[in-house]
């Protein structure tokens, strides 16, 4: 059977949960809490398993908030020993930032120490986000010293609770509209000893570069001013991923390729005249340089989609990257028209577009049926 993402909460880890809350609060009606948790989980979602939970903790611990959090905070796995997160046991403790998240907005202090906590153990970079968003300057000094922390995973938080558009995390409008508060955050991080924490560097300036490239830009371009090393160079390339298939100029720059290289694109030719939904479609093309210099060459092609509604969108896939030395290259690709969870296809007249170094050298038109 195909893994489901939402038996990551599942009767195994809410039964150890219910065992955990019950050494911690002896008054604790374990039975009643695991069977009402039982009795609805298997036709639920990822999310909906998380807030079924948080709801349960608040009915079958009837207490103040305070008192609550004490017991929760005995009740969680254990510490994570690696720098980064292993498994799906650590899920479990999602509805415990789910309860902090819902119920603690008023206890800045004690929330956050809670956090803190859950942190080490799984993740909390969702459940952070409220707090941010209603206590942004507290939150933001605290988060400056926790970039100290000796702690990757609270560390790894300061950036990743701050992203901008965090998948399957509310969205922090303020930073979307004003990424420096961020970017100084990641000032402190950008040269952390653990790539798990660069990672969620890189990730955060790709979130910023959405809304605000120049920002990422003339960071970037700081940064490698001030470190010259692999690390930073890896950061650079992860960070400027969207701005370079959208073919940004300035990001470009920082990586060496030159946008607008002097060259072009031929024969441009598939293997066939059209191509069925569920099946692939291979086209070929040459490269030929018109200069005698070596050119670094980023190669990407967008595929214009024919949507429900009759109109093209376009997406961009990765080629390769090159150095041009004077010479033809000749390139072949296969693109496949299988059905995705993501992606639903139509037929109708589709097209390529070559693009190098951000530019469009060439297109040709081809069908879907």
């Amino acid at each position: 059977m195909d893994f489901q993402f939402r038996s990551v909460i599942n009767k195994k880890n809410t039964a150890e949960f219910a065992d955990r809350i019950k050494t911690a609060y002896p008054e604790f009606d374990k039975s009643a809490f695991i069977n009402d948790i039982h009795a609805s989980l298997e036709e639920l979602s990822y999310g909906d398993r998380i807030k079924l939970v948080s709801s349960m903790i608040e009915k079958y611990i009837p207490l103040d908030y305070e008192r609550t959090l004490k017991i929760l905070l005995s009740s969680m796995t254990d510490k994570l020993t690696t720098n980064y997160i292993t498994g799906f046991e650590g899920f479990i403790n999602l509805p415990i930032g789910s309860y902090v998240s819902k119920n603690g907005l008023e206890h800045f202090e004690l929330s956050m120490n809670a956090l803190y906590e859950l942190t080490k153990r799984f993740t909390s970079e969702s459940d952070i986000r409220p707090f941010i968003a209603k206590y942004p300057e507290q939150s933001l000094n605290l988060l400056k010293t926790w970039a100290n922390d000796e702690n990757m995973h609270v560390r790894r938080l300061v950036s990743e609770g701050t992203r901008p558009r965090l998948p399957l995390g509310s969205r922090l409008k303020m930073f979307v509209e004003n990424p420096l508060p961020v970017i100084e955050l990641l000032d402190l991080l950008k040269d952390d000893p653990e790539l798990y924490v660069r990672r969620s560097v890189a990730n955060s300036l790709n979130d910023i570069a959405k809304d605000n490239p120049d920002v990422v830009v003339e960071t970037l371009e700081r940064w490698n001013n001030e470190i010259q090393s692999q690390n930073m160079e890896w950061i650079t390339k992860h960070a400027l991923r969207t701005l370079v298939k959208q073919g940004n100029p300035g990001a470009l720059n920082i990586l060496g390729y030159k946008h607008g290289a002097e060259l072009e694109v031929k024969n441009i030719v598939f293997d066939k005249p059209s191509v069925k939904i569920g099946e692939s479609i291979r086209f070929d093309f040459e490269i030929h340089s018109k200069s005698n210099e070596i050119q670094p060459i980023v190669i990407d092609y967008e595929i214009h989609y024919v949507k429900a509604n009759g109109k093209l969108q376009a997406k961009t896939f990765k080629i390769n990257k090159k150095d041009l030395d004077g010479e033809i290259i000749s390139i072949s690709k296969k693109h496949s028209f299988k059905e995705m969870s993501t992606r639903k296809h139509y037929p109708g007249k589709h097209l390529l577009k070559i693009k190098i170094n951000g530019v469009i050298y060439g297109e040709s038109e081809f069908v879907v049926t």
